[in-house]
C-alpha cells in the first residue's frame, strides 16, 4: 500500500478506536444529560428539554448521540472514494507503481493476516446475526411490548366499565338530582379524557419501540448476512488468487462497512433510547408527580385525584349512613306495629368515616345488606294502593319515594361496584404497576442486551475495516505476479 494510502488508513483507524471511548458521553439518561445534548433541529444547540416521546426536538437530539458511527460512515466513505479516484486518475494519466518484490515472509505475514481477520470477520458476523445480541434484542423489546399492551387493555376495560356505570347513574338521577347528574357528567369526561391520554401514552410507547425494534432488527439481519456471504466469498477468491474478483469483494465490502458504521450508530441511538426510557419510567415509579413524563401523562394530578375520591367517599358514607339511620326509624315503626316477623337489616356502609373516607369493603358485618338490595326490602313496606289500605297493612313508604330510594341505591351501587376500576384509574395504578414490573424485571436485561448488540456491530465495523485494508493491501501485493492455485508465494518469475 503506498505511504500516503498508509496514513490515511492509520488516520481513519484512529478515529475508530477514539469511538470506543467517546460514545458514552452523550447517553447517560438522566434529565439534566438529555437536556445537555445537541440539538440538530436547533442549530445543534442544547435541546434543553426533559424525555418525550410526542417531541421531534428530543427524537433529533437522542439520534444525535450515535454521531460517532455516522460520522465514521462518512469519513469511511470519503477515503474509500478518494482511493478510487487516486486509481482512477493514476490509470487515465498512464502512470503505473514500479513492481515491488517481497520476501516470503511478508507474503506469509499478510496472507496470514488477512486470513486471520477474515475468520474473525466472519464470526463476529454470524455472532451478530445469529446468537444472542440480535435475537434477545427482538425478544426482550417483544416483551416489554407485551407487557404495555397488556397493561393498555386492562385499563381499557377499566375505562369501559366505569363510563358504563357513570352514563347510568346519570340516566337515573337526572329527573332527582340534576346537580349531582351535571358532576358526574363532568367527572366523566376528565376520567375520560385522562384515560386517553394513557391510552395514547401507551399506544406511543408500544409503537415506536415495535417499529424500532423491527426496523433495526431486520436492518442489522439483512447487511451482516450480506457481508458473511461477501466474507466467504473473499476468503474463497482469495484462495484461488482472482484479483478481479477480490477487487469487486473489496469494494463491495467497504460499502458494506460504510453501511454496518452507520448501523452502529443507529444501535447507539436505539441504546439511547432505552436508557432514557428507563430512566423516566423509573423516576416516575419513585415520584408520579414530578418527573419527566408530568407532561405526557395526568398522573400528576394525583392530589387532585385525590380529592376527587375522598368527596364520592364521603358522599357514599353520607348517604349509607343516612340510610340506615332511617332503617332504624322505619324498625321501629315496626315494632310499634307489632310486626315482629319483620326485621329490616343495616346497609353496608364499603367506606370509613372522616377525613380519609377510604374503601374498605372488608368492614361489613355479615348480617349487613348492600345498599342495592335495599330496594326489595323496602318494596315490603311500599304502598301501591289507596294510603287507607296500606296503612293497615304496614305499608308506610310511598310509592314515589320508593322510586327515588331506588334511583339513589342502585346508582350508589353501582358506584361501589366500579369503585375498584376508578381507584386504579385515578391514581394510575394500572400505569405504576405496569411501570414497576419494567423498572425491576425489564429494564436492566434489555439494556444489556441492547448494548451488546451496539457493541458487536461496533466491533465488526472496525474488523472489517482492517480487514479490507489488509485485502486492498494483498491486492497491491500479488499484483503482477502468478501464483499456483492455493498456494501462499508467487512463483518465480521465469
Amino acid at each position: 500500500m503506498p505511504k500516503s494510502t498508509r496514513v490515511a488508513a492509520y488516520f481513519v483507524l484512529l478515529l475508530a478506536s477514539l469511538t470506543l471511548f467517546t460514545e458514552n458521553s452523550l447517553v447517560l439518561g438522566s434529565p439534566p444529560e438529555i437536556s445537555r445534548r445537541p440539538d440538530p433541529l436547533r442549530k445543534f444547540k442544547r435541546y434543553n428539554g426533559d424525555y418525550d416521546i410526542r417531541d421531534m426536538h428530543y427524537w433529533a437530539s437522542a439520534a444525535f448521540t450515535g454521531i460517532h458511527g455516522y460520522a465514521m460512515a462518512g469519513i469511511w466513505l470519503a477515503f474509500g472514494l478518494g482511493c478510487v479516484s487516486f486509481m482512477v486518475l493514476k490509470h487515465c494519466s498512464g502512470h503505473s507503481s514500479p513492481t515491488v518484490y517481497h520476501g516470503d515472509s511478508s507474503y506469509l505475514i499478510l496472507f496470514l493476516l488477512v486470513v486471520l481477520f477474515t475468520f474473525f470477520a466472519i464470526i463476529k458476523s454470524f455472532f451478530s446475526t445469529y446468537s444472542d445480541p440480535n435475537q434477545k434484542s427482538l425478544q426482550r423489546a417483544n416483551k416489554l411490548k407485551e407487557t404495555i399492551s397488556d397493561v393498555g387493555r386492562d385499563s381499557s376495560q377499566a375505562i369501559r366499565r366505569v363510563n358504563i356505570a357513570f352514563i347510568d347513574m346519570q340516566v337515573l338521577l337526572q329527573p332527582y338530582d340534576p346537580g349531582t347528574c351535571h358532576q358526574l357528567s363532568l367527572t366523566t369526561h376528565r376520567l375520560r379524557r385522562e384515560s386517553i391520554t394513557i391510552q395514547q401514552f401507551v399506544y406511543m410507547t408500544r409503537q415506536s419501540s415495535d417499529q424500532a425494534v423491527k426496523i433495526l432488527y431486520m436492518a442489522n439481519l439483512v447487511v451482516v448476512t450480506v457481508n458473511l456471504v461477501f466474507l466467504v466469498a473473499g476468503l474463497v477468491l482469495l484462495l484461488l488468487h482472482c484479483q478481479p474478483g477480490m477487487i469487486l469483494i473489496i469494494f463491495c465490502c467497504w460499502v458494506l462497512t460504510t453501511l454496518i458504521w452507520f448501523l452502529t450508530g443507529v444501535n447507539f441511538f436505539f441504546y439511547t433510547f432505552v436508557i432514557d426510557t428507563c430512566s423516566a419510567l423509573e423516576n416516575f415509579v419513585q415520584n408520579p408527580q414530578n418527573n419527566s413524563l408530568s407532561n405526557i401523562l395526568p398522573c400528576a394530578q394525583l392530589k387532585n385525584n385525590d380529592k376527587t375520591l375522598v368527596q364520592i367517599g364521603y358522599t357514599v358514607h353520607s348517604f349509607i349512613k343516612e340510610v340506615n339511620s332511617k332503617i332504624l326509624e322505619v324498625q321501629g315503626l315496626v315494632t310499634m306495629n307489632e310486626q315482629k316477623d319483620i326485621s329490616i337489616q343495616e346497609v353496608c356502609n364499603p367506606f370509613s368515616g372522616a377525613p380519609h373516607y377510604s374503601y374498605t369493603p372488608g368492614n361489613c358485618g355479615n348480617k349487613s345488606i348492600s345498599v342495592g338490595d335495599l330496594p326489595s326490602v323496602l318494596s315490603k313496606f311500599t304502598c301501591y294502593n289507596s294510603s287507607r289500605k296500606c296503612l293497615d297493612d304496614g305499608r308506610f313508604l310511598a310509592e314515589s319515594s320508593y322510586i327515588i330510594v331506588w334511583a339513589y341505591s342502585q346508582s350508589i351501587q353501582g358506584l361501589i361496584r366500579v369503585f375498584p376500576d376508578l381507584l386504579s384509574l385515578m391514581r394510575c395504578s394500572f400505569v405504576i404497576e405496569m411501570f414497576s414490573d419494567i423498572v425491576a424485571h425489564q429494564c436492566k436485561p434489555l439494556k444489556f442486551s441492547v448494548k451488546l448488540l451496539w457493541s458487536s456491530a461496533l466491533s465488526l465495523s472496525i474488523f472489517m475495516m482492517i480487514l479490507v485494508l489488509l485485502w486492498l493491501e494483498k491486492v497491491i501485493q500479488d499484483r503482477g505476479r502468478c501464483f499456483s492455485r492455493c498456494s501462499i508465494f508467487p512463483r518465480p518469475a521465469v
